[in-house]
């Protein structure tokens, strides 16, 4: 290794190390945690180790041979040890980032909360884009929905914070489901905009709500990356949790000295609470995909395709930062993307206004 010490060593999360590395060998070191580690033997049978490694940002496999003095060392170590993994890095192709002449250390437990939070941008992100879902809640009109998502958050904030939007595809990380529904929520209140015959609260309800079922099947323990397989998530699915979820706190909500006074309002209290049910139980839009009933209003249409198309734009901007670079702006499809994906145009920025004359 070179003449400097890992202290020496730019960090980097796992993401922005993909981004900068190419075939020559660069120092750089990273904190992470180990979500699983396997003894395997390569084809003729020599013993190699191979460590899967995860941040906030994105994973990579380690792999340590029987030829590295690290081999025995790593075999004793657990999944969920945190530490710090300097080396030379180097692009190995479709194997991806590999550490040259690697060096370790255990983290120590202030680092591991940094590693927790994600990197200071993500976690910058992520505190303004719950901020956007708190404050986006206590704005709404229909007292209704504005309590029973105020609610939702009192009870439900830090798992929520937790939560990923998905296992693979899209926002699958730590956080992600909190960052999914920031965006929808932009998206749905610029459709609103545009079209005011829509219930604008029960759409942006419908948005907070429709995966927060997700907050039992993709969800991650307090300090840790590695995603447990939960019994209620895989039994029952994220839809049927989140309408029982509802269901739950619409209950409690009604029970409380403040709902006497909306049992006149119009729409009446349960039909509010059958169309955000609904919102739910259709967002997937079609039978295939595991909705159990199809969009049969504007709210549910809408949703569905806000869903749709933020999910889609955040698989595109992984593409982008992961795939491999085929030449002429082209870059390598994904799974489970079905075709190779392109630079976009780059659009002209506008001129700079003339400041008004008083």
């Amino acid at each position: 290794m070179s003449d400097l010490a890992p202290s020496d060593f730019e960090k980097l999360t796992l993401s922005e190390l993909r981004q900068v590395l190419n075939a020559t060998p660069q120092p750089y070191r990273v904190h992470v945690q180990i979500d699983s580690r396997n003894d395997r033997t390569t084809s003729t049978g020599s013993p190699f180790v191979e460590l899967r490694l995860v941040d906030g940002s994105d994973s990579l496999v380690w792999r340590v041979f029987d030829n590295s003095p690290m081999l025995a060392e790593t075999r004793q170590l657990p999944r969920g040890t945190c530490i710090e993994l300097a080396a030379q890095w180097a692009d190995a192709g479709k194997f991806g980032p590999e550490p040259r002449q690697p060096m370790w250390r255990m983290l120590t437990d202030d680092e591991k909360l940094v590693l927790f939070n994600g990197s200071a941008d993500l976690a910058r992100r992520q505190r303004e884009d719950y901020d956007h879902i708190s404050n986006t809640a206590h704005e709404m009109t229909d007292p209704r929905l504005r309590e029973l998502c105020l609610l939702f958050l009192e009870r439900f904030g830090d798992r929520f914070r937790r939560a990923a939007a998905a296992r693979e595809n899209h926002h699958a990380r730590r956080g992600g489901l909190v960052e999914h529904v920031a965006q929808m929520m932009r998206g749905a209140a610029a459709v609103a905009a545009v079209y005011p015959s829509l219930n604008r609260d029960l759409l942006l309800a419908g948005v907070l709500f429709h995966d927060c079922g997700k907050m039992w099947e993709n969800n991650y323990p307090e300090h840790g990356f590695h995603m447990p397989h939960d019994l209620w998530g895989e039994l029952l699915g994220h839809i049927p949790l989140g309408l029982e979820l509802v269901n739950k706190l619409w209950r409690d909500l009604m029970e409380q000295s403040a709902s006497a006074e909306w049992q006149t309002l119009e729409p009446g209290n349960d039909l509010v609470r059958v169309h955000l049910l609904h919102l739910i139980g259709s967002h997937h839009g079609q039978y295939e995909f595991g909705a159990p009933v199809l969009p049969k209003t504007p709210e549910a249409i809408v949703l569905h395709h806000i869903d749709n198309i933020d999910a889609k734009m955040e698989m595109l901007r992984r593409g982008y930062t992961t795939s491999k670079d085929l030449g002429n702006g082209i870059f390598e499809r994904f799974r489970p993307w079905p075709t190779h994906i392109v630079t976009p145009l780059p659009a002209i920025p506008p001129e700079p206004r003339e400041p008004e004359a008083e």
